[in-house]
């Protein structure tokens, strides 16, 4: 149920996440943009799998295909327009890929909208008493 205002809020997020040292080593002081630092994106629906009682993988939870790649894209587009175009890198969307990295850290941040407040329940209670 992701909308606009979602990845709007993830892109703000990512682009203004401190997650390197400064020019004083001190640590999570700088952003992507404050580093001049390219971002690689990857759309992965596996994130949101779980195990199913046969303890197989179900993605029931992830977005279908087509809502997502078109949803994934904006948000390729939105980076690019508030950060720098040419520092923004994806893979190709669904395809099984061997990514190679150095990866900084230990370190795993999940950025996720809130979600939205469930609608309230417009049926009055009634007091049985």
């Amino acid at each position: 149920h992701d909308c606009d205002n979602d990845m709007t809020y993830c892109c703000r997020k990512l682009l203004a996440a401190k997650l390197w040292a400064n020019d004083n080593g001190g640590q999570w002081r700088h952003g992507v943009k404050q580093k001049n630092l390219d971002l690689l994106c990857v759309s992965q629906f596996t994130l949101y799998g779980k195990l199913s009682k046969k303890n197989q993988p179900d993605y029931k939870m992830a977005m279908k295909a087509e809502p997502a790649e078109t949803m994934y894209a904006a948000f390729l587009k939105m980076l690019k327009d508030n950060y720098d175009e040419e520092k923004i890198h994806d893979g190709v969307f669904g395809a099984m890929m061997d990514v190679e990295l150095v990866n900084d850290g230990p370190v795993t941040i999940i950025i996720e909208s809130a979600p939205s407040p469930p609608e309230q329940d417009q049926t009055p209670e009634i007091d049985d008493e």
